[in-house]
């Protein structure tokens, strides 16, 4: 079930997680409430997907009404969940407090990229977190999943930096 809600979410993402800002920080939520349920308590998927929407949703909702603080808090989230995926994807074996440590440097480098860099930040952050959350669905190991993600992070950025530009020419025209 958490592959089929990772596929759905991550190919949104890699569309349109820059439009759709609420959608980037509640897939955000929803991943990271995912994986707290399942490393703190060995429940069933059930139990990860519930904790996941309603962290997921929560966090939604502040996006859309407290925008500044949700936009760090979700650099923040994604930086962290793309770097341990990357991380992982690597072979690197980290486990306890080594992944905290790597969620954290991901997490500090997701804020520094969101405040400099506002708009392309969104497109970068979205596309690498949709780009994990497809490749986390179908697990493919090695050189394949570093190629597909590379593909699909690379995919995310031209659609969402397409769509960016199409629509500064359209303010720019008026």
């Amino acid at each position: 079930m958490l592959n089929v809600i990772n596929l759905i979410l991550g190919g949104a993402l890699l569309i349109a997680g820059r439009k759709l800002f609420w959608l980037f920080v509640g897939a955000a939520g929803f991943v990271t409430g995912a994986q707290l349920a399942t490393r703190f308590w060995q429940g069933s998927d059930v139990l990860a997907v519930i904790v996941g929407l309603v962290i997921g949703v929560i966090f939604a909702l502040l996006a859309i009404f407290l925008q500044a603080i949700v936009i760090a808090i979700a650099g923040f989230l994604s930086g962290g969940y793309v770097l341990t995926v990357l991380v992982t994807m690597l072979g690197m074996d980290i486990t306890g407090s080594m992944t905290w440590i790597v969620y954290i440097i991901g997490g500090v480098l997701g804020v520094i990229l969101v405040s400099v860099l506002f708009d392309w930040a969104l497109i970068t952050l979205s596309s690498l977190a949709g780009a994990s959350m497809v490749i986390q669905a179908f697990s493919p190991q090695g050189t394949t999943g570093g190629l597909l993600f590379f593909i699909l992070f690379i995919a995310g950025v031209i659609i969402q930096g397409s769509l960016l530009r199409r629509e500064k020419t359209v303010v720019a025209a008026e």
